[in-house]
């Protein structure tokens, strides 16, 4: 079985990363009409677009009801790159919930959190190891970053299970790559320079040319890695977000996708009010400043990004605001094209269909829309 599968024909309901926000998944299955086993009295079937886990205070809880939904038959999923790490035992910012180096860590920004047993950490790298990476049928695509036919082409003859072996050995290949062009060399000779290291928020590195070679290079090299975390190159500017000093862009590659075919991802920290995103850990460029919340996207207006920031809850929480006014969860019911959020808003999409530039509204709240 392929890493990108089918979409089964019935009217679907795609939820945005959930983050570890098991209150905010439960709220919005109940305002979307199913039952704890994942029963719709429509013959509806969830969808997920990956991200489950990571910043949030129960990702067990959320893993487990995703597992137990997904192996019952009543829902599909899609790994997201939070899933990649935590396959690859790639250990960052907000992971803390399941590797005991990061626990310490993550104690100011994220706790408390639940962590899993043993049985359940079993059971989760079970489970995700068998997600696919992409979902499809003929008028739909889910992912969770980026619809990139060559990617897709490249990953497509894998099979389910697949993804660790074959994101190292592209990941090795980078490497590699680095190592014969001298690219590494340069990047430690840059970090002789800089002594605070990458991942101190208080200390800002200068722009470091072979790092950011370096990142855009292993990014685009790995077709996994471009489908779960997107398009990206070499950036002018330095920024901090996900816990570390980076040194790339991310592409608004929506506004060279031409297929008709529409396409639902998360990833990218849509929001329907103004949020300093900086204070999230997300201090890179706003791929949707221009683009009305609630709209389409992309250069024939079929893209639509589901994530609506609900990771950044933590947050919140940490500065004693409300929890679900700036950091919501959302599912996209198709093919109605309407939004449910975990609050129990309602809220028809805009511009679907709609070509390049004409559903790019100025952002501002919604509410005052």
């Amino acid at each position: 079985m392929s890493l990108i599968q089918p979409l089964p024909a019935s009217p679907l309901d795609i939820v945005g990363d959930i983050h570890g926000e098991i209150d905010a998944l439960l709220q919005l299955l109940g305002h979307l009409g199913y039952d704890r086993q994942g029963h719709h009295p429509e013959g509806r079937m969830l969808v997920f677009v990956g991200d489950f886990c990571d910043r949030g205070p129960d990702s067990p809880a959320v893993l487990e009801l995703a597992r137990a939904l997904v192996q019952s038959g009543r829902a599909l999923a899609v790994l997201g790159n939070h899933e990649i790490n935590l396959l690859r035992e790639d250990v960052k910012d907000g992971s803390g919930w399941f590797f005991d180096a990061r626990m310490a860590r993550d104690q100011e920004k994220y706790a408390p959190f639940h962590r899993p047993t043993s049985q359940q950490r079993r059971e989760i790298v079970e489970f995700l190891s068998g997600l696919p990476i992409a979902l499809e049928r003929p008028d739909l695509r889910v992912i969770h970053a980026a619809w990139q036919d060559a990617q897709i082409e490249a990953v497509r003859p894998l099979p389910l299970g697949s993804v660790r072996e074959e994101y190292d050995r592209w990941e090795e290949l980078g490497r590699q790559q680095a190592r014969e062009s001298a690219l590494e060399e340069r990047m430690a000779k840059e970090l002789e320079q800089w002594e605070h290291g990458l991942e101190s928020h208080k200390h800002q590195p200068p722009f470091l040319h072979a790092h950011a070679e370096f990142e855009a290079n292993k990014q685009m090299l790995n077709p996994l890695k471009v489908l779960t975390s997107g398009v990206e190159q070499k950036g002018t500017a330095t920024f901090f977000a996900g816990g570390k000093w980076r040194f790339v862009k991310r592409v608004p590659w929506w506004d060279a996708y031409t297929d008709p075919t529409p396409v639902v991802v998360g990833h990218y920290w849509r929001r329907v009010h103004q949020i300093d995103r900086s204070a999230v850990g997300k201090g890179d460029a706003d791929l949707f400043e221009n683009t009305h919340p609630y709209a389409w996207h992309g250069a024939r207006g079929n893209v639509f990004c589901v994530d609506f920031s609900v990771g950044g809850r933590w947050l919140a929480r940490k500065s004693a605001t409300p929890v679900g006014r700036d950091f919501k969860l959302a599912a996209l019911r198709w093919p109605e094209r309407v939004l449910q959020f975990d609050d129990g808003h309602v809220q028809a999409t805009q511009g679907f269909g709609v070509e390049h530039g004409s559903s790019k509204i100025q952002n501002q709240p919604a509410d005052e829309l």
